[in-house]
Order: C-alpha cells, then structure tokens, then sequence
C-alpha cells in the first residue's frame, strides 16, 4: 500500500490492542470528543452512559502502539475532561488556578496512557480482549488514586466513580468503594470500544455479530451484577432526629462573608424559624455547614450568645462550622476549619479539625510561586493547618440514652477514600457532610459535590447529610437515594429522621487492599510489556 493510501485509509487493525487504528487526526478528534462526553455524565447532567461512550473513544483513540503519541492523544482527552468538569475552579479562583489544575490532572491521565500502552505489549495478553480490558481498568482506577494523593496532597475530582450515582453500578462501592464503581466503569468502556471495533471490521454479518457478542453480554453481564449488590438501609441502632439548616449569602463569590455576622445570623434565623415550626424536643440534633459562624463563639461572647439561643430554641445540640487560630505541630501560627459541637448552657463542647486542607484555597504552597500566578493567594492570610484527630464527633442523644457518634467529613474531604473510612471504622452511625459552596456560585461543584456524598453513602451503608452554606444540600439514604434536597443560593431547612447503621461494609473492611493490589498488578505487568513487548513499528 502507498503511503498516499495509506494516508486516506480511516483505519486499519491494530496489532498492539486489537482495536481500530485510526488517522493521527481521527484520533485526535476522539480523544476530545471523548473528554467532552465523558463529563457530561457527571452532574449537573449526570446522563451516566455517557461514561463508557467517552471512556470507549479514548480506547479507540489508543489505539496505536506508540507510548508517547498515546500519552499526548490521553491528555487531549483530559483536557478536554477537566476544563469544563472543574469549570467552578476558574468561578472561584480565576483563569490561570483552573487552567493549570487541569493541565496537571491531563497529565496524570496521559502517564496513565503511557503505562497502559506499554503494559499491553506483555505477549500473554496481547491477544485477549477480556484481560486486556481489565488491565486498562486497572491502569485507570491507579491513575485515578495518585490523582487522590498528588500533588499537594491530591485532588480526586472527576473519578469515574462519581458519574454513576444515578447508574446500576454504584452498589459496587459497598465491595470496593469508589475504586470498584471505577474499574467497573473502565471496564466496560474497554468492553464497548471493542464492541464498536467488532462491527466495524471487515466480514460477514454473521461473523461481526458473532465477535461482538461476548463484549455485548460482559457488559450486560456487569451492569446487572451491580444490582445484586446488596445495599440495606434499615436501621440497626435506632434512629436520629436530624434537622440541617442552609442559611444562605447575599451574594455568591469570594466576599460572601465579607460581612461579618451575616452569615452566623441567617443559621440562627433558620434555626429559630424551624424550631417554630417543629416544636420543642422535636429534634436530636441541628446540623449547619462548614463557615456557617463566620465568627468563632468560643473567642466571641456575641456569636456565643446567638448559638445558645438557637440551640435553646431547638432544644438540641448544633454541630457548625467556624475557623479558629492557634498553632500547628511546628508551632507556627495557624488557622483550623473546625466542626464544633454546642451545646446550650454549656457551650463548646467537642471539635474536629478538617485533616485536608485544600491546596491553593485553604493553604498556599510555594507562595511566592503561586502570586506570580495570581494575586488571589494573598487573601489567603494564615494558612490553614491540618487537623490530626478521625472525623468522629460524639452528640448526646437523651433519647437514646447514649452519645451517637456522627461521621462529619468537611467540604473537600467527601472526595477522599481513607478520611471517611477511618469515621465508619471509628464507629460513625451516620456521616455528615457540611460544606461552603458560596465561592462557586452557580456552577456543579455543588452537585458534584452531592454525587460524592451519595457514593460515600453506599460506600459506608450509611444515611448521610450534605449541608450547605447556599447549596445544594442533601439527605441521602444508606443505598444513595436522594431523600431531600435544596437548590442553590436560597435560604432553606431539612428535616429527617434517618437510621442509625453499625454494621460494616466489605468496603469498609477490606481498606485499601484492592487498590493496593490493583497498583501491584499494574507495575508488575508494566514491567512484563517493558522486557517482553516488542518495540514500537516504526511511525506508529
């Protein structure tokens, strides 16, 4: 064949991956077009099959055998993924923070690319679509987990996991947590890219037909093994009487608390007007987001005043949200995004620390770096510090006749495995989720914040509350099912009485295994493609 044909020819087999190769353009366009869909799946569309569509055309786009051509077309792909999926980044922090989160998060997909190219040339497998398939989902759940931890301490945005709180495979999370939602997504993806490929070739009906079957029934096959899962809800130590209060801003962006108080005063507002309509003794407990004291009430008599009102007026604890200062391990001066417990008569009477600060938000790594970047860091004043105690937090329940122990991850933290595992190993019965969305104003991160929340819900088999400054805010079942929710910027209530769950997941009990073994596997068969693969053809 001519290279003038050649050229013409849309695609040909590749004998890497035994999928289509398409044009160095075509493949291009895939791969964009494939970012493109693969975050319309996730909220606030949320059209979940999309997942495997834009996943299956990064596949195709795979398809050469050429790690770093691979690598570039993967990073096209999550360019295309990241800047409208972190959209809220350039909303908050401006033009530059959000491009280049995105062209960090592209990179790791495009290494990911890269170890997967390598590792399929591994002569045992080449061959076999079925573990070919499960060493790309391998290969994406462990991109998706150094995502988790770095840089900076990671940013777990955009996991596949994510996309799939309204699809039948998010009961996998109770097996593996958002790992096992992942590498299910992945997999299928792989599963339909060699569907398509099937069909495309050359042959008879028959023939494409019968190639297409098995890919076609695996993906049926794991679409409704994720509906066995069992995912119960009942309760297991009696139940809590929660009501969560969204107090709302005057105005969406970053000077949403740039008047001091208003904050506070809308949650004891909505606090008081809810007693009202409630009754006395009505509630256990009254959740308000993070940031909702915009002044602390234990370093403020007025702000301690207003919390014992609205507590009195509940006649139930409150567990909110306020900054403080003090000093951190190094003994350097430090700012704390706390979650306190208040009680009336007594005051402040338990706290927990958020463990992760947000980099860039929160707190400012290589500051004088970052300024040139933008002058927002400044506003940044103190850093934050990272708390060290697990998100547990004890509410007395006279009820009950014990304290129930309330898992209360802050904002940020829902996307991170181990933080909420460490609340439902440390006993939490029910996970809390406040959050302060005002500097996003009216983009998904809100939602897709409340994804997150409904995956960790199943994960843990727990009934969880998202509860926010402005919203969305959420009171998700134990099976991830949206009970209540509110919309964005508006003041509102919600009031549940929600199950009380003990037992632990396999989730839960397994920990960080499978992705421990999911890494091993895929440096070991990336070093099995690097001694025993072929080299790439040339002007592959």
């Amino acid at each position: 064949m001519s290279a003038a044909l050649a050229a013409r020819t849309p695609v040909a087999p590749s004998r890497s991956a035994g999928l289509l190769q398409p044009t160095r353009s075509l493949t291009l366009v895939l791969a964009v077009v494939g970012g493109l869909l693969t975050d319309t799946a996730f909220p606030q569309r949320s059209w979940w099959p999309l997942a495997f569509v834009g996943v299956g055309l990064l596949v195709l786009a795979l398809g050469r055998d050429s790690a770093r051509w691979n690598a570039l077309v993967a990073w096209l792909w999550g360019l295309a993924f990241f800047l409208p999926h972190i959209w809220w980044a350039n909303a908050a922090v401006g033009v530059i923070p959000w491009l280049a989160l995105s062209v960090a998060e592209a990179g790791i997909i495009a290494a990911g690319a890269a170890v997967w190219t390598w590792s399929r040339r591994a002569r045992w497998w080449r061959h076999r679509p079925l573990l070919l398939g499960i060493g790309f989902a391998l290969v994406w759940v462990v991109a998706e987990q150094v995502r988790q931890v770095w840089p900076f301490g990671g940013f777990p945005w955009g996991r596949l996991a994510f996309s799939q709180t309204d699809g039948p495979l998010l009961p996998f999370a109770a097996i593996a947590g958002a790992p096992a939602v992942s590498f299910a997504t992945a997999f299928c993806a792989f599963l339909l890219a060699h569907l398509v490929t099937a069909l495309a070739r050359s042959g008879t009906a028959t023939t494409r037909l019968r190639t297409a079957a098995p890919p076609a029934v695996m993906i049926v096959a794991v679409l409704a093994g994720g509906l066995l899962v069992p995912t119960p809800t009942a309760a297991e130590s009696g139940s809590l009487r929660v009501a969560a209060v969204q107090g709302n801003v005057s105005e969406p962006g970053l000077g949403a608390f740039a008047n001091a108080r208003e904050v506070l005063n809308n949650h004891v507002d909505g606090t008081i007007a809810l007693a009202e309509q409630e009754g006395s003794d009505a509630l256990d407990v009254v959740l308000w987001p993070e940031n909702s004291s915009d002044i602390n009430p234990r370093a403020d008599a007025d702000a301690a005043a207003l919390l014992d009102e609205a507590a009195s007026a509940a006649g139930a604890p409150i567990l909110f949200g306020t900054d403080s200062y003090g000093q951190d391990t190094d003994g350097e001066d430090a700012r704390f995004n706390d979650m306190v417990l208040w009680i009336q008569g007594e005051g402040a009477t338990f706290s927990y620390s958020k463990q992760i600060p947000a980099a860039f938000a929160e707190y400012i790594p290589i500051r004088d770096v970052a300024r040139m970047f933008s002058p927002a860091v400044d506003l940044v004043r103190t850093d934050m510090a990272p708390g060290q105690e697990i998100a547990v937090v004890p509410v007395p329940v006279e009820r009950l006749g014990r304290p129930v122990p309330l898992g209360t991850v802050i904002c940020f933290e829902v996307a991170y495995d181990a933080l909420i595992r460490e609340a439902a190993l440390g006993g939490a019965e029910l996970l809390v989720v406040p959050t302060n969305n005002a500097s996003f104003g009216y983009t998904a991160e809100s939602e897709q914040q409340l994804a997150m929340s409904r995956l960790r819900a199943v994960e843990h088999g727990r009934a969880t509350v998202q509860i926010s400054t402005v919203g969305v805010s959420g009171v998700i079942a134990a099976d991830g099912t949206v009970l209540e929710r509110t919309e964005l910027f508006t003041p509102a209530t919600m009031t549940a009485e929600l199950p009380l769950r003990t037992s632990l997941t396999v989730a839960d009990r397994l920990g960080d295994w499978p992705i421990g073994v999911a890494t091993v596997l895929v440096v070991l068969a990336f070093a099995v493609g690097v001694v025993t693969g072929r080299k790439p053809r040339a002007g592959a």
